[in-house]
């Protein structure tokens, strides 16, 4: 009986479990880390924080579901991985033997990286989690109060643009529904070298339509930004040009932030040292999401390395968008059963992009096959259709997460959903 433990039960371990599971049958064991007892629908997050979802309707207990299906569950963080000796060490001392390791921890947050950055010790909000996105909301209902300058966007480093241009549009929407959008300048801060570059080089036409949203919502623009620090009520940004030289600094006002971190190893992960992970703490992973040094060490999500898309005049990540998540733990699931079963690991993921990105009451839906250009398909419509698709998306998810399902939503659903499969 081969035992794999995984670490971490996002929207990458919890599927990896339910999926590794189905592959290898009940006669082997699956161990589930996580250091919350509780699943969180991270992409709902900037609905919550403006109330249009709570915590009851993202989240739920992981256990019960797992248990369901003959999964162990911790709930217990992991203090460091032991590679050679094939084991993890908890927080709480206990020490977990594995046949076979899966790492889908997600990323730190890096808001130490910027000077005042982050709702914890610094002045601007987060919807990276669940109690980021409840504290931003909190922050929100003060807000509308007393309405004032709105600065939002994504700092140097950062990977994950996408929940960044959500925020602003459903903010834009909620302040209009409450006609107390006039009362709230909007500025969109990013390290992106242009908008809709969105860390994959852009997406079709992304440039042009987003620009024409962000104006059509009267929301300014600042790119190539290096945030340098974060006061109380003001933003430091550094302009530069596409040399990467400093062109322009700004003061910025606000009275309601939320900027995106950049991403880093968990420090359990990143500790290992350079044979797991890179410079970033990522963990490095071949073809077929293998660690090329530890060959029973797979990677999936947001926690392996990927390098940018393309030379950037200020640092930006690529992206891990749902598909080629979804991709990754289906390559992962397939090769440890061939590895259980003596064989060459043989299946790789599929490194395709696809974003629904919610704009409040419309969506723009983005299809970047594969991820990095140049692109077999380069895709991108607009409509109200998206905003439904996405809440149909969380719902679904959800309920499949709960159900133990392991149906690949992305390549059965939403490919078809959008009229995609055609142009493969």
């Amino acid at each position: 009986m081969a035992h794999v433990v995984i670490i971490g039960a996002s929207t990458g371990g919890m599927p990896a479990a339910y999926e590794i599971h189905e592959a290898l049958g009940p006669e082997h064991r699956i161990t589930v880390l996580n250091r919350s007892d509780t699943f969180s629908f991270v992409p709902s997050n900037p609905w919550v924080a403006v109330g249009w979802r709570t915590r009851e309707e993202t989240c739920f207990p992981i256990e019960p579901y797992l248990k369901k299906k003959g999964i162990d569950f911790i709930p217990t963080a992991v203090k460091a991985i032991e590679p050679d000796d094939n084991r993890v060490v908890l927080d709480d001392g206990r020490i977990i033997d594995y046949d076979y390791l899966v790492i889908a921890t997600g990323p730190q947050l890096a808001f130490d990286e910027v000077e005042g950055l982050g709702p914890v010790n610094g002045h601007t909000q987060s919807v990276c989690t669940i109690d980021h996105a409840e504290q931003a909301y909190g922050a929100w209902r003060g807000f509308v109060e007393n309405p004032g300058p709105i600065v939002v966007g994504a700092v140097q480093g950062a990977s994950c643009f996408g929940p960044a241009y959500e925020f602003a549009f459903i903010m834009d929407t909620d302040l209009r529904r409450r006609k107390i959008r006039s009362q709230a300048p909007m500025t969109f801060v990013t390290s992106e070298p242009y908008i809709g570059h969105l860390g994959l080089g852009g997406v079709g036409d992304s440039k042009g339509m987003l620009e024409s949203e962000l104006r059509q919502h009267d929301i300014k623009w600042i790119t190539n930004a290096r945030v340098s620090r974060v006061e109380a009520g003001r933003m430091f940004v550094t302009e530069h040009n596409a040399e990467g030289e400093p062109v322009k600094e700004h003061e910025l006002p606000f009275a309601y932030s939320m900027m995106l971190p950049a991403f880093k190893g968990v420090d359990a992960v990143a500790a290992v040292g350079e044979n797991l992970v890179n410079p970033r703490g990522f963990v490095k992973v071949d073809e077929f999401q293998r660690n090329p040094h530890w060959h029973n060490i797979y990677g999936v999500g947001v926690c392996i390395a990927i390098p940018p898309v393309e030379a950037t005049p200020v640092p930006t990540g690529t992206p891990k968008t749902g598909y080629m998540i979804e991709s990754m733990v289906t390559a992962v699931a397939r090769n440890i059963q061939n590895a259980i079963r003596g064989y060459e690991p043989e299946h790789r993921a599929t490194w395709n992009a696809i974003c629904l990105a919610d704009m409040g009451d419309t969506g723009v839906a983005f299809v970047a096959m594969p991820q990095i250009p140049p692109r077999n398909t380069a895709w991108m419509k607009k409509g109200k259709w998206v905003h439904l698709a996405k809440v149909a998306f969380e719902k679904y998810f959800i309920s499949k997460m709960k159900k133990g399902s392991s149906d690949p939503i992305y390549e059965k659903y939403l490919l078809k959903a959008m009229g995609i499969m055609k142009l493969k």
